[in-house]
C-alpha cells in the first residue's frame, strides 16, 4: 500500500532546528510533488510547503525564509529543514504525495492521493 512515512520530529527549544523527512513506501517520489500539512492542536490541518516533481518549491507566508524543502530522488525520499523554529511551529506535520505535478505544487490538501501518519514537532523552552 503507497503511503509516504515521515521521521524527524521531537522535541526543540525556540530558536532551534529540525530536518524532517518523508520515505516513499510502495510509491515512486519522482512521479509526485510532495507536500508538507501540519496541524497544531485545536485547529484546522494547513499547508507548509510543497516541492514539485521538477524541484519548484513553494512556502506558506508563515514559514518562508525559514523552511526549507528539498528532494532527492535516488533515495525516495523528501525533506523538510525547519530553522528559527518557534513555539508557533508546534503541530503533527505530515507528508503527502501528488501524482503528476512536474513544474508547479499546490498546498491544498484535497490535491493530494497519499498522506501520511504525521510526526509530531514541538517547540518548547
Amino acid at each position: 500500500q503507497a503511503q509516504p512515512v515521515e521521521s524527524g520530529g521531537g522535541l526543540v527549544q525556540p530558536g532551534g532546528s529540525l530536518r524532517l523527512s518523508c520515505a516513499a513506501s510502495g510509491f515512486t517520489l519522482g512521479h509526485y510533488a510532495i507536500g508538507w500539512f501540519r496541524q497544531a492542536p485545536g485547529k484546522e490541518r494547513e499547508g507548509v510547503s510543497c516541492i514539485s516533481m521538477d524541484g519548484s518549491p513553494f512556502y506558506a507566508d508563515s514559514v518562508k525564509g525559514r523552511f526549507t524543502i528539498s528532494r532527492d530522488n535516488a533515495k525516495n525520499t523528501a525533506y523538510l529543514q525547519m530553522n528559527s523554529l518557534v513555539p508557533e511551529d508546534t503541530a503533527v506535520y505530515y507528508c503527502a504525495a501528488d501524482l503528476g505535478r512536474r513544474s508547479f505544487c499546490y498546498i491544498r490538501e484535497n490535491e493530494y492521493d497519499y498522506m501520511g501518519q504525521g510526526t509530531q514537532v514541538t517547540v518548547s523552552s
